[in-house]
């Protein structure tokens, strides 16, 4: 049910950004967690993009986002979400996927093109959780993991219904956790990390070395869908290194809900099965195998939703 204000007061709006590994995305979004239609906008980052190139496109779509502010609204703030590693006290990123930026002012940059509004600035992983607790699959749970798994492998982690404690604002980084029987090199520098294992591009390239021709997540999905066996391998090897995963975390803080997004989660249901499977063979720890494992409720609007919450949620966020 939309919201109505007294008087001439303002519909409060957060300009909401998502900064990951494949592409920056900035929209509007209200105090329900919608997003406004037609402020949704998209640019492509990635490892080969320059400095200038990122500092143009996240320009922008913050720039578009904000012309589409509407006469009766305002922005209250801004929220950011982006690939880690963050530091959150200098407004600092980044991002692994994304080599061009290390210890980039991303807080400054968007604070620059617009003026006098408030800016915070968390992992994208956070945000996701930020999201499924506030309107998504995580409502109600108290002790929720994000994850988004896409381009990396990224998390954050509510307990108490709060953000974990996080000096650096980089707790619940689950894709940097190594994943018992995986042996891949990582990016970080260590060896069978979730992201290394089950990342979309990582996971594509396991494929391929099997013998698979395709090249994207899309087609990884098509393939498998078809019936292709090494598709289907793939999906269930990244599933079981997300269970295992979901279980150490479970172990760590005794979640109630792992909710996972990004663009591998929608590859096949099927990626689901395997990790639930893997979870549910801890069988000693009930507290572990209760976890459920879910699909995020907001398909690709989670992290910017997320990132809204920094504004219209703050105290879930700190």
């Amino acid at each position: 049910m939309p919201r109505t204000y007294a008087g001439a007061m303002p519909r409060p709006l957060a300009l909401a950004v998502d900064f990951g590994g494949t592409k920056v995305e900035a929209a509007l979004v209200d105090d329900d967690g919608r997003l406004l239609l037609g402020s949704r906008h998209r640019r492509p980052t990635g490892a080969a993009a320059t400095n200038e190139q990122l500092e143009r496109h996240v320009g922008d779509v913050v720039m578009a986002a904000r012309e589409a502010v509407p006469a009766d609204a305002a922005i209250a703030g801004i929220g950011i979400g982006a690939a880690g590693p963050i530091d959150v006290e200098h407004g600092l990123v980044s991002p692994l996927n994304v080599p061009a930026w290390r210890d980039y002012p991303l807080a400054d940059l968007v604070a620059s093109l617009v003026p006098d509004v408030p800016v915070a600035l968390r992992m994208d992983g956070l945000c996701i959780a930020l999201a499924e607790h506030w309107v998504g699959a995580g409502q109600g749970a108290e002790n929720l993991l994000g994850m988004v798994v896409s381009t990396g492998v990224g998390g954050g982690l509510l307990l108490g219904g709060r953000a974990a404690p996080s000096p650096t604002g980089n707790s619940g980084h689950i894709g940097h956790v190594e994943v018992g029987g995986f042996d891949d090199a990582c990016a970080c520098g260590g060896r069978g990390c979730l992201e290394a294992v089950a990342s979309g591009p990582n996971t594509v390239a396991w494929a391929r070395a099997q013998g698979f021709a395709g090249t994207t997540g899309e087609d990884l999905a098509a393939a498998h869908a078809a019936g292709d066996p090494i598709a289907i391998a793939a999906v269930e090897r990244a599933g079981t290194a997300i269970g295992p995963a979901g279980a150490s975390a479970a172990n760590l803080v005794d979640l109630d809900v792992a909710a996972i997004g990004g663009g591998v989660s929608r590859v096949s249901p099927a990626l689901f099965d395997h990790a639930r499977a893997a979870l549910a063979a801890r069988t000693a720890f009930p507290f572990v195998s209760r976890v459920r494992i879910v699909p995020s409720g907001l398909s690709d609007e989670g992290p910017l939703i997320g990132a809204a919450a920094l504004v219209h949620r703050p105290e879930s966020s700190t």
